[in-house]
This record gives structure tokens, sequence and C-alpha cells, in this order.
């Protein structure tokens, strides 16, 4: 029997980063992520730079993103 645990991605919270999205677990904010890339970084990048966020959470939340645009109607 297979048992997978959902891993908390993003967090927020009024005392942390001003309410802004972080990875969970992290002060890293989201919008970092979405900086780094739209700057033409590579993720290895971005997680060399912010060592506390992971690359399952990167991915993770790359993955919700795409769910979602691919659900909305813009």
């Amino acid at each position: 029997m297979k048992m997978e645990t959902e891993t908390q991605v993003i967090s927020r919270s009024p005392e942390i980063m001003s309410g802004a999205p972080v990875f969970a677990g992290t002060r890293v904010q989201v919008q970092s992520l979405i900086d780094y890339l739209a700057g033409g970084h590579p993720l290895e990048e971005f997680l060399d730079d912010f060592p506390t966020v992971s690359r399952e959470q990167t991915l993770e939340l790359l993955e919700r993103v795409k769910g979602l645009l691919k659900d909305a109607r813009i």
C-alpha cells in the first residue's frame, strides 16, 4: 500500500513577510521565483540562491500554476 503525503507548498501569514505568499517553511516569497524565471534565470540558479526552498516545492508550485492556467478562461 503506497502512502502519499501532500507537501504544503505555499503559506501565508500576516507575521511573515507582511502576508505575502512564501514557500512553506521559509521566508522566500513566491514572487521571487516568478521574477527569476521571468528574468531568464534558470531554476537551478534560484535554488542555489534560496537553499531553504526545495526543488520539489518549486516543481509542485509550477505544476499547480500550470493546472490553474489550463482551466482558466482568460
